[in-house]
């Protein structure tokens, strides 16, 4: 026994073969950025600082002409930036990597080269199965930015989004309280004059945002949720005191009959959003008062609520004013298109550096979560299960690295 232990002992004294890790040689990347032809999408996923600080690192990126006019970024600023700006949208597509904002349309995939990369959102409950037979039939590999996550397992579009959408709905009420067809309103307290009545419905990030600016403005806010946990996070962030409850129907009918201002800010995990918010409750409003229901991406929590775009954001029901415009934070373009443009310029680097998309899914397993397609096969079983096609799991691609 003792001799074993010695022979052991003596093999781990021997010299051992130095393991030095081999350094992935960075890769040029030629970067596409068509417009976006979505209706009401302004947004473009690279605002010109962050085309500069690819340029300067070496990188190709081609703009699509008037891609960044609906966020006040002009061709000349993407220009003085280092990029080319292309007349075609076909000149784009051309290009090793695609990003977008919202997934590409059918002509779009029509125009898609062999093998390429496409980074843009997924909104897998408005795809079709001949998207992804298209996304297939192109060996392409495609990254849901909406589900890449962060160091901390948080998802930074949506984090990101959602503060936007939760500080702009309040300055969209503030803006209806004082239209033409509002009170007439200022939103917040002044001296002698009641407190602007604010009630949030959800207590997430769009929520705790929305809450923020309203108590920022000096108006008197009531947040309801189903989770106690999540409107204690809330109080903790927020360090102001914030009247908080545990979603009831006749509290919450209570404090929205003396309210002017109502923001639906729940999000669902699955499915459709739960209407809370009852059509009789509604009726209850004071007159001119107002419903930002941002939860309408999802199918809105106010049994009032109708679908209405930029161009027509309102309707009065009840006579209480109603904004449900889905993504809102396309309406405030500039800043949003900045925060996204914080992190894909950030994530292109990555890519760059780990010398290609493909090593950059290997040993990112953060941005391998939002991987649904490699190389032409679909690699989420969720969709496959929900599209009936075929697919892999991803960790069969690359292993489960960590």
């Amino acid at each position: 026994m003792n001799e074993e232990l010695l022979k052991v002992s003596f093999t781990e004294l021997l010299p051992q073969e130095e393991r030095i890790e081999v350094q992935r040689k960075k890769q040029k990347l030629q970067i596409g950025v068509p417009k976006e032809t979505f209706m009401q999408e302004k947004r473009i996923g690279l605002s010109p600082e962050g085309v500069h600080l690819l340029t300067s690192n070496g990188h190709e990126v081609v703009i699509e002409s008037g891609a960044g006019l609906g966020a006040r970024y002009t061709d000349k600023d993407y220009s003085d930036a280092g990029a080319q700006i292309a007349y075609s949208t076909k000149e784009v597509f051309e290009k090793q990597i695609i990003l977008k904002i919202e997934p590409p349309s059918d002509e779009e995939l029509e125009m898609m080269k062999m093998g390429q990369t496409l980074i843009s959102a997924l909104q897998v409950k408005t795809r079709s199965q001949a998207y992804f037979k298209s996304l297939m039939s192109k060996k392409a590999t495609a990254i849901a930015v909406e589900n890449i996550t962060d160091d901390e397992g948080m998802l930074p579009i949506m984090r990101c989004m959602s503060e936007i959408a939760g500080s702009a709905s309040v300055q969209l009420g503030a803006e209806l309280l004082t239209g033409e067809n509002g009170k007439g309103y200022l939103f917040g307290g002044i001296t002698g004059v009641p407190q602007t009545e604010v009630v949030i419905i959800g207590a997430g990030t769009v929520g705790t945002y929305a809450a923020k600016s309203a108590i920022a403005l000096g108006a008197n806010v009531k947040v309801f949720d189903t989770s106690l946990s999540r409107l204690k996070r809330m109080q903790q962030y927020l360090k102001s005191p914030v009247y908080t409850c545990v979603l009831q129907p006749k509290l919450l009918e209570k404090a929205l009959r003396r309210c002017d201002v109502a923001i639906g800010a729940i999000r669902s995990t699955s499915g459709r959003t739960p209407c809370v918010v009852t059509e009789e409750m509604v009726q209850k409003m004071k007159a001119k008062s107002v419903v930002i229901d941002i939860s309408i991406d999802h199918g809105g929590c106010f049994e009032t609520s109708e679908i209405t775009s930029l161009s027509n954001p309102t309707f009065e029901k009840y006579n209480v004013i109603h904004y449900c415009v889905p993504n809102i934070a396309s309406r405030f373009a500039r800043t949003a298109s900045f925060a996204l443009s914080n992190i894909f310029a950030p994530l292109l680097l990555t890519i760059s550096d780990e010398g290609g998309i493909e090593e950059t899914l290997r040993y990112h397993p953060e941005i391998r979560t939002g991987l649904y397609m490699h190389k032409g096969v679909l690699a989420s079983p969720a969709l496959g299960e929900w599209f009936d096609l075929p697919y892999s799991h991803p960790d069969l691609f690359f292993g489960n690295i960590h």
